[in-house]
């Protein structure tokens, strides 16, 4: 693995020199957008609205509109916004995880430290495991501020990016229904539809099987076959019997 961050996490009055690895990785499959008459690759080019010809990517710069104008920003701009946290994982309180709402969370990464912060990198990850708590932190990766939690996993600290409170949309403008309108004899046959689907999580249990399926497909049309494909069970529901509905969910789980 390449690392894409290298800094410190900011522990009190420790910093664990810290390497960041990318944590995730796609499960679906990588395809390629082609001409459809002779299957030529198709490339994205940045064309300038105005002249309608390419620019060289070194000459692209980023820029703010307001007051119908573009104000164009500079690397020391990015910089100065926030000079102190651009090598930084500062962590600035430690909470229950299980009190963040995952509707924050985005991507994770693995921290990694360096021979001088191993001992204290150990440390944390111990404290960490013992208290059950998770630090809140933020970072600067790519010239943008990140807020993070660091949380561990098994034997290593991992940086979980979460979105700011701001990035989540308002639900005033949904409409939802109104909780009165479920009876009694309905929710208890839903809480008993939910205790009889629970088990333990684990993850292994879930795998891509769309993208499983679709290489199956592409390698049957390469041997010049038709693969098998798995017919989707079509379901007839009406909300006008929910209760009944329920209950054939209770018979068909149990059979």
């Amino acid at each position: 693995m390449r690392s894409i961050w290298k800094g410190s996490i900011g522990f009190g009055l420790v910093n664990i020199p810290v390497k960041l690895y990318s944590a995730v990785q796609k499960s679906n499959l990588d395809l390629d957008m082609l001409d459809s008459k002779d299957h030529a690759r198709i490339k994205f080019q940045r064309i300038n609205e105005n002249t309608r010809k390419e620019v060289p990517f070194e000459k692209i710069v980023r820029g703010y509109f307001l007051n119908d104008n573009y104000v164009v920003l500079e690397e020391q701009d990015f910089a100065d916004a926030s000079p102190e946290k651009a090598k930084m994982i500062e962590l600035e309180n430690f909470v229950d995880i299980n009190e963040i709402n995952p509707i924050y969370y985005e991507t994770s990464y693995y921290a990694e430290p360096e021979t001088q912060g191993k001992k204290a990198y150990a440390l944390l990850l111990k404290a960490l495991i013992e208290s059950k708590k998770a630090g809140l932190a933020r970072f600067v990766l790519r010239n943008t501020e990140n807020l993070c939690v660091i949380h561990p996993m098994e034997e290593v600290i991992v940086v979980t990016k979460i979105r700011f409170q701001e990035e989540i949309r308002a639900i005033e403008e949904l409409h939802l229904p109104s909780l009165d309108s479920i009876n009694k004899k309905e929710l208890e046959v839903g809480m008993s539809l939910i205790k009889q689907y629970s088990s333990p999580f684990d993850i292994s249990n879930f795998k891509d099987e769309y993208s499983k399926e679709l290489l199956k497909i592409i390698k049957a049309k390469a041997a010049g076959k038709r693969a098998k494909v798995k017919k989707l069970k079509t379901r007839t529901a009406t909300e006008d019997d929910l209760y009944g509905q329920l209950l054939e969910s209770l018979k068909s789980k149990g059979a």
